[in-house]
């Protein structure tokens, strides 16, 4: 199986690409950072340190890289069987034009052989946003050709797979948990569907994805919040603090309410399921600063993203919703000079106010009562 994966990143070498490495497939790494492609096209190997109580260093090998500029990129994507995407909600519109030129040739060329493309992003449905981008680049006549032979399958990714301090004769080594998931809509495949350990399938794919979103990403970035509040740098030290630990803890069993009216889950497995989360944030081998999990609030703080949703579902159902509320208000207070979005923000809040803020930020514009509470326990946070 050939394919080409957009995103050398830790994650595309730490989680995807190492899955498909491992289901033996003819891997080509894309990105635009020269040096990362020169260097991975060196080696063509690198290796991937699972950190947790059962330690290991596993080697990923024969692969290759190119530049995304390059011309080449767009022939790879006319012959791949499947392409995989980790670069990062924002960045897949700007991959969609070459997507789109490796699409146009491969229906000039009329390669009929089934195409495949999985954006493996945190966020909801990815590959279906890529896939808006992609036609909207494409001519209108090409649509009918492109819907017969190419597959946009959404999947729902899970791996915190943190920065790590390489040593400066391996900058390629990649630090991940032991813990991965992988879930796909197998019903958005064209053609055969490839056999990939770690990858699994299912035909109800938005429960999987809320349950990832409501409950690890819902925690993990108020986590964050309130660690940068509360003076600490890491998710680990921040989730040991006994005070955020309740507060992350409940407003993940409020969302978890949310999943549990809407998709039926098991209460007691859904409780399990959080109780796992919350000790992979308290990994000691995985020292991932709050600073790199609270950047971008202004995506985290939109309605579909991990805050807003789970929310708006307990306005939905009537349920709790106080924690939620709190890390909202500590996203609100998120500060990092380096994270252009944390300085929008911001600027956001001084020029327009609190309320008028949130309004943009969060489209709970119908929900005054609401604001209002975020906006208490916002100046309670000072």
């Amino acid at each position: 199986m050939k394919v080409i994966h957009f995103g050398a990143g830790n994650i595309g070498r730490g989680f995807i690409g190492k899955l498909l490495s491992d289901a033996n497939s003819q891997l080509t790494f894309t990105d635009i950072n020269q040096l990362l492609i020169d260097q991975l096209e060196h080696q063509q190997s690198y290796q991937v340190h699972v950190v947790g109580q059962e330690s290991s260093i596993e080697k990923v090998q024969n692969v290759h890289a190119i530049n995304s500029n390059d011309p080449k990129t767009i022939e790879y994507i006319a012959s791949a069987d499947m392409v995989t995407t980790a670069v990062g909600p924002q960045i897949l519109e700007k991959i969609a034009g070459t997507l789109a030129q490796g699409i146009a040739l491969r229906c000039k060329l009329n390669n009929q052989k089934p195409l495949n493309i999985i954006a493996c992003e945190n966020m909801v449905r990815g590959t279906s946003q890529l896939k808006r981008h992609i036609l909207a680049q494409l001519p209108v006549e090409t649509h009918g050709w492109v819907e017969q032979y190419v597959g946009f399958v959404d999947s729902a990714v899970d791996r915190i797979v943190p920065p790590m301090d390489a040593a400066n004769d391996d900058p390629l080594s990649v630090t991940v948990e032991s813990f991965s998931e992988w879930i796909v809509d197998k019903t958005q495949f064209i053609g055969n569907i490839p056999t990939i350990d770690g990858m699994e399938l299912t035909d109800n794919l938005m429960a999987f994805v809320e349950r990832k979103l409501f409950t690890l990403n819902t925690g993990h970035a108020i986590t964050a919040y309130l660690g940068q509040l509360y003076g600490y740098q890491t998710i680990r030290d921040a989730i040991n603090d006994p005070k955020i630990l309740a507060i992350v803890k409940a407003a993940m069993e409020e969302s978890g309410q949310v999943l549990i009216q809407r998709y039926g889950f098991n209460a007691d497995k859904h409780q399990q399921y959080i109780e796992k989360i919350l000790s992979r944030f308290a990994n000691p081998y995985l020292k991932d600063d709050v600073s790199r999990v609270g950047r971008q609030p202004i995506r985290k703080l939109s309605p579909e993203d991990r805050l807003i949703k789970p929310l708006l579902g307990t306005l939905e159902y009537e349920l709790p919703n106080k924690n939620l509320i709190m890390g909202i208000a500590a996203a609100l207070h998120f500060r990092c000079t380096s994270d252009p979005q944390s300085i929008e923000m911001t600027a956001l809040i001084e020029d327009k106010g609190l309320y008028q803020a949130i309004v943009e930020l969060s489209g709970l514009q119908h929900h005054p009562v609401i604001i209002n509470k975020i906006c208490a326990q916002y100046e309670l946070m000072k």
